[in-house]
């Protein structure tokens, strides 16, 4: 029995010693990117001129409009989907300290058990000693006690990770919490794009309100005076009807406005978590700003910084783990167990420790043969799983670079559209104001202050969208470098 003993811990450090771990530890794909995104050369001298990147800033300091900044940080807390997000990290990291535990022997109790076995003449024990000492008149031939036990036990089981199996499930479950941690990343910069996006919309439609009003206001004024000139003979009913229409025109822009004013008014509430209800914005869009004092960084960045790609690489992480866990299933597989307990067949000395202890130990060593080829099925599955999962984390690198890529191309020539705009804004709003200075002399007719307000209308209404559509694009380049997720103090 010492003996035994000695040879234990033997047997255990020998385990150890020759146990290796099958499978191949991760290395990131080489990734042929480029030093800089195409398209950026113009915007990197010109307009985006800081050192730090703009994926690195918190949205707080991008951003820098308390309005918007108080949207965000209401959404972070209060929308639903993050709300979900937040409960898929928890259940992924229960699933990683799972894997942890594997490492550690399991224990169980048996804290009573009483067993009692009957057998009868044809029991392939018939006719046991313990059947003829019970029976005072030789061996029963009904119903006898076979057995008799009164036990208190415990049961310890532990699967030595010879292979790495366990290591690998440890590696895969770690990769996949952190892939949640970068979906729910990934999700705050979605969230952060479209609360941003909507806010950014309202101000446009909030502008776009104001010119229209202030438009049909203009265009009051102008039917008064050709009613006037009429009655004085000097214009035609023709003119007061086109005035007229023209009028009606400017009005119904109102209505159409406030609509989609309140559609995205619920949008952004339901994006705040909220039901439908007023929102003050202070905000004006002519006032904003979104700071330039920033740089683009490189192309191999964005691996780290875009929440979307570092998702897909720790998939291609667990991938890499599921081909290790699937070459150690085809290998022997080690348990050992033990138990210790009480065990006696009288009820009266079951509790007594020194007559009815009993203590076992014992070690299975399992070696898979013919699985109808499962094990080396499942071995090329994950193969070819790993390298669609590579496929996936390269598509997605090259994605966020073209994404990137479009961004500046398109704040690029938003920027030039909105300089001709607002050149072109100069020119239609003098215009419109020597028409009427013109008309109410006499020396313009109705058709020239009507096409002047429509073509000021019209250029107004362009300038404030362009504007809109210039700060979205600063915000989708902001999204597509991977900001969105940071906050101050990381």
């Amino acid at each position: 029995m010492m003996y035994t003993k000695r040879l234990i811990p033997l047997f255990l450090l020998l385990i150890v010693a020759v146990s290796c771990k099958v499978g191949e530890n991760y290395t990131r794909p080489e990734t042929d990117l480029p030093d800089e995104f195409y398209g950026s050369e113009k915007l990197q001298d010109s307009v985006f001129v800081g050192d730090e990147q703009i994926a690195l800033i918190s949205w707080e300091d991008f951003f820098q409009d308390s309005t918007l900044n108080s949207l965000i940080d209401t959404a972070l807390s209060g929308n639903f989907d993050m709300q979900k997000a937040r409960k898929q990290i928890e259940i992924a990291s229960e699933s990683f300290l799972q894997t942890k535990a594997n490492f550690l022997p399991s224990l169980g109790s048996n804290p009573a058990r009483f067993t009692r076995e009957y057998y009868s003449e044809n029991y392939n024990n018939y006719g046991s000693n313990r059947a003829r000492r019970n029976h005072p008149d030789g061996v029963p031939r009904t119903l006898y006690t076979e057995n008799l036990a009164y036990a208190v036990a415990l049961q310890a089981s532990w699967e030595i990770d010879i292979w790495g199996k366990l290591r690998w499930q440890k590696e895969a479950a770690q990769a996949r919490y952190m892939q949640t941690a970068e979906f729910q990343k990934a999700l705050q910069t979605a969230l952060v794009s479209e609360i941003s996006s909507t806010y950014f919309n309202m101000l446009m439609l909030k502008s776009q309100l104001t010119v229209a009003e202030r438009n049909y206001s203009l265009s009051q004024n102008t039917l008064k005076i050709v009613k006037l000139q009429y009655d004085a003979g000097e214009n035609t009913s023709l003119a007061v009807q086109q005035t007229q229409s023209q009028m009606l025109r400017a009005k119904a822009l109102i209505p159409q406005l406030e609509k989609a004013y309140i559609i995205q008014e619920n949008k952004l509430n339901n994006l705040l978590g909220n039901v439908p209800s007023e929102i003050e914005l202070e905000g004006v869009l002519d006032q904003l700003a979104l700071d330039h004092r920033f740089s683009t960084g490189v192309p191999i960045d964005l691996i780290q910084n875009r929440p979307d790609v570092a998702a897909s690489e720790y998939n291609l992480v667990a991938a890499n783990a599921k081909v290790g866990i699937t070459q150690a299933m085809k290998y022997p597989s080690l348990t050992i167990n033990a138990g210790a307990g009480l065990n006696s067949m009288s009820f009266g000395n079951v509790l007594d420790p020194f007559s009815s202890g009993f203590a076992l130990i014992n070690g299975a060593l399992f070696q898979p043969i013919f699985q109808n080829r499962k094990l080396k099925t499942n071995h090329r599955i994950a193969i070819k799983e790993r390298e669609i999962a590579e496929l996936d984390f390269r598509d997605k690198v090259n994605t966020a670079i073209s994404e990137v890529s479009s961004a500046l191309v398109n704040i690029e020539k938003l920027q030039e559209e909105y300089d001709i705009a607002q050149e072109r804004l100069r020119t239609t709003t003098k215009s419109m104001t020597d028409a009427f200075l013109l008309f109410q002399s006499g020396f313009a007719n109705y058709l020239e202050i009507i096409n002047a307000q429509e073509d000021a209308l019209q250029n107004q209404l362009e300038v404030v969208q362009l504007k809109m559509q210039l700060a979205l694009a600063k915000v989708e380049l902001y999204r597509s470098l991977g900001g969105g997720w940071q906050v101050d103090g990381e």
